[in-house]
């Protein structure tokens, strides 16, 4: 199953719905290991050392420096970017599908964008 990080303005509606549905989901908020107010690149650094997934619905700069650790061959264990748009029962259906389906490894160095339709 994957890690999965989330940064600090992530909805937390969707951590909340996501634990209802799969309690055993490994899902750590930035808030909850000391990172509140810590920038994009202290986050991914963080996900990276603990070799998870971010969650994020910051599309303005955190792909940016994801691509720039791969760029510098940094680990990134991936990104999802969560529309915001989006009802939050389709999101967490398609977290818990990457959670439950996804390889060890699958979105090493990718940036993708949620929902998957």
């Amino acid at each position: 199953m994957l890690l999965f990080a989330a940064d600090e303005n992530f909805n937390n509606d969707i951590v909340r719905g996501l634990l209802r549905r799969k309690p055993n989901l490994n899902i750590v908020l930035a808030q909850e290991a000391g990172l509140s107010g810590a920038d994009d690149s202290t986050i991914l650094e963080w996900a990276a050392r603990e070799g998870r997934v971010l969650l994020t619905h910051d599309v303005s700069t955190i792909t940016r420096y994801a691509y720039e650790r791969i760029g510098v061959g940094k680990v990134m264990p991936g990104v999802f970017e969560v529309s915001r748009d989006i009802p939050i029962g389709i999101i967490i259906e398609d977290i818990l599908l990457l959670a439950d389906y996804s390889l060890e490894g699958e979105w090493e160095g990718q940036v993708r964008y949620l929902p998957l339709r």
